[in-house]
């Protein structure tokens, strides 16, 4: 079952390419997103079999040396984070509207993942650095205390690392504003 994925964010582009490829190189995963994003980092996103993403990204960290920012690993991925990277969820229904805030690439796809697990929340993206001088986001909605619990458990573990910048939940979001996120 392919339900892991793995992240590594490099501190610069040429050293981000070197390690995306050695990962490639590694049997058992697939490439979801590679590529440079804000202020000159450059992220990778694989995912496939928990062992073979665990030696991908464990390679990865030797490769990247100290141009290593974040790595993580996730074995359960939950449901939809995925999609949200790609940026292809499809919302049913729009509720409240919660937001996390981030530093790092890997620090925001942990931060969905601990969001879904935490309770009945549907992800709308998952916002990798690009154009946002390497901030990242995550945008989710459902039930007001839902999204709330979401949120605060997405934003515990980005705290935890130090990278957390801000949450916010919108009870009741205008119209147009959903018209502007979807």
């Amino acid at each position: 079952m392919n339900n892991a994925i793995g992240v590594v964010e490099c501190k610069n582009v040429s050293k981000g390419i070197v390690v995306t490829d050695e990962m490639l190189k590694s049997a058992g995963i697939f490439l979801l997103s590679s590529g440079s994003v804000c202020p000159g980092k450059y992220v990778t996103v694989v995912g496939g079999e928990l062992s073979a993403i665990r030696a991908s990204v464990e390679r990865a960290a030797i490769i990247a040396e100290d141009g290593l920012i974040d790595t993580f690993v996730i074995g359960n991925l939950g449901r939809n984070v995925l999609e949200a990277v790609s940026g292809a969820v499809d919302v049913k229904t729009k509720r409240s509207l919660g937001i996390i805030e981030t530093f790092t690439a890997a620090s925001a796809i942990e931060a969905a993942d601990a969001a879904v697990k935490s309770g009945y929340i549907e992800l709308i993206e998952v916002r990798l650095a690009r154009g946002m001088a390497g901030k990242c986001f995550v945008t989710l909605t459902g039930d007001v205390s839902d999204v709330r619990a979401a949120v605060e458990a997405g934003a515990k573990l980005a705290a935890e690392n130090g990278v957390l910048i801000n949450t916010e939940v919108i009870a009741n979001p205008h119209e147009e504003l959903w018209d502007s996120i979807l």
